[in-house]
């Protein structure tokens, strides 16, 4: 991070510059790949001009940064990210693929120092749930936009409506009946109530919100043994097992297999899900609401 900013996501930071990162880092593809039937949604509704300046918030190893590097061709995209591990690899895969127009930098991008008015989008894939300070975070990300420009983000609908962390959640209940997360807390689901972004993005500064539903399959492999050596890395997954003994770990993990075994497909191991794409617009100076 640059020196004048410290960071207010401490324990996402530590989370996502540690195990949490190394882990995603070390899985690229197979996070990628779980979101792909989701992505293109979020890409549409940027709808990302050639000469335009976007800014990637939670850029993770930097696939959605690429992708936007490649629709804003004569323009200039920026991603940000709370893991050291992440930003590197991003920055190695970009330099692979011979992006110019595309830097990255570790940071929180609650309060980052972004240069105001810089950007004319902002995307995020997953990455906007886990602020501490939603509002403040916004307001900052608002600033980073020229008047006008717009922040574009795909976030997780309520746990109810996804039937790949309910059936993932059943299979490792292991007997105990599993809280679900505080609705206002940072996690997957802190944005899933659209009256919730609505207020959050207009006290930031934004207006226009529209919160518009895609419901697509979430992809967890071609087969049933990928999709198992893959779900067991999720955070969730182990959050959920850390507390149970070893022949409850078995039997839950045994369930597991089960579960996706059951939802293997000809087009891989599928599971439904459902998620918002958020857009709005930065106020023009006068108009905030």
């Amino acid at each position: 991070m640059p020196s004048s900013e410290v960071g207010v996501n401490l324990e996402q930071a530590r989370a996502w510059d540690g195990s949490e990162g190394a882990n995603w880092t070390d899985n690229e593809d197979w996070y990628n790949a779980a979101v792909r039937y989701l992505t293109p949604a979020l890409f549409s509704s940027a709808a990302i001009e050639p000469a335009e300046h976007v800014l990637d918030i939670g850029c993770g190893t930097g696939e959605t940064t690429r992708m936007a590097a490649r629709e804003a061709a004569s323009g200039a995209t920026f991603g940000i990210d709370l893991s050291r591990g992440m930003i590197e690899r991003a920055r190695r895969r970009a330099a692979e693929e011979g992006l110019r127009n595309i830097r990255f930098e570790r940071g929180d991008a609650q309060v980052y120092p972004f240069e105001p008015g810089r950007f004319d989008v902002a995307v995020s894939r997953n990455g906007t749930m886990f602020f501490d300070d939603p509002v403040n975070a916004f307001a900052n990300i608002a600033n980073a936009l020229k008047p006008g420009g717009s922040v574009v983000m795909l976030c997780w609908r309520e746990l109810a409506r996804n039937e790949w962390v309910r059936e993932l959640r059943a299979a490792l209940a292991a007997g105990r009946d599993l809280p679900e997360p505080p609705p206002h807390a940072p996690s997957p689901f802190a944005l899933a109530n659209p009256e919730r972004v609505r207020a959050i993005l207009t006290a930031a500064g934004f207006d226009h919100v529209q919160c518009d539903s895609v419901e697509q399959p979430i992809y967890f492999g071609p087969d049933a043994a990928t999709a198992f050596a893959g779900v067991t890395k999720l955070g969730i997954v182990n959050g959920l097992l850390a507390d149970v003994d070893d022949v409850s770990r078995r039997g839950a993990l045994e369930r597991l297999r089960d579960t996706l075994g059951n939802h293997e497909t000809a087009e891989g191991v599928l599971f439904d899900s459902s998620a918002w794409i958020v857009r709005a617009t930065k106020a023009l100076k006068g108009e905030e609401s």
